[in-house]
């Protein structure tokens, strides 16, 4: 059974923007930690960005720096990411998880499918 549900994938041009968006039916995501994570083609799942309980935002990854951000919003019940200038080695299946507290993929306890990101030119 699907706990999260990414939305928002497709593809876009180098310097493109596109937001991702995470929700369930099942939890409220203000009530836990919520992480961004990615996997491209024969790689691990690398972590992108987290937001906690009490909104403090970590960064996992040097390259999204002032490019991705992430935002919760409450009255959605979704926990967005925006992507701007985005370059086409951010291409990747984006995952959105859920946990008490913001750490590795593995150690989420929720997670959802998968959306895709391309960005071609």
């Amino acid at each position: 059974q699907t706990q999260l549900v990414e939305s928002g994938g497709g593809s876009v041009q180098p310097g493109g923007s596109m937001r991702l968006s995470c929700t369930s039916s099942r939890f409220t995501l203000e009530d836990y930690a919520i992480g961004w994570f990615r996997q491209a083609p024969g790689q691990e799942h690398e972590g992108v960005l987290c937001i906690n309980m009490f909104n403090g935002t970590t960064t996992w990854t040097d390259s999204v720096v002032g490019r991705f951000t992430i935002s919760r919003n409450n009255a959605k019940n979704t926990v967005d990411l925006q992507m701007n200038s985005l370059r086409l080695e951010d291409t990747a299946v984006y995952f959105c998880a859920a946990a008490s507290i913001c750490t590795k993929w593995g150690q989420m306890d929720y997670w959802g499918q998968g959306t895709q990101v391309t960005v071609s030119s």
